[in-house]
């Protein structure tokens, strides 16, 4: 499974194979031209008021992740329908936050990587 991440300010590629933006608002700055996405999965994004509370806060983060692993599980049939894709070829997930390593394109990655890790206390 191919499962890559890249800012939306970077220059799409080749390799990128199919890219997706999951953020739930379009980049500033990017024009859809430029961003060559084959899609826009909004709905796979954190809700407005998770995004909101985390506002990329690494001390955050690991909170954060919990709280949208939540959000992820109500959507099942489109993390399937990307985990597809990344097993058919390169899945390219493009965000557009600043920091690499505190986002939802990391949380995201390794979901569909590994799936939905099992809830605690059950």
């Amino acid at each position: 499974m191919d499962v890559r991440l890249k800012r939306a300010h970077e220059p799409a590629a080749s390799a990128d194979g199919y890219r997706v933006l999951i953020d739930r608002l379009w980049p500033r700055g990017v024009s859809r031209q430029r961003a060559k996405l084959n899609d826009w999965a909004k709905e796979l994004a954190p809700s407005t008021e998770l995004r909101q509370w985390f506002g990329h806060e690494p001390k955050r983060f690991e909170e954060f992740r919990r709280r949208y692993i939540e959000e992820l599980r109500s959507e099942r049939p489109r993390l399937s329908a990307l985990r597809r894709r990344a097993r058919d070829g390169t899945l390219t997930l493009v965000y557009s936050a600043h920091d690499t390593e505190h986002n939802d394109a990391v949380v995201l990655a390794e979901v569909l990587r590994r799936g939905l890790p099992k809830r605690r206390g059950r």
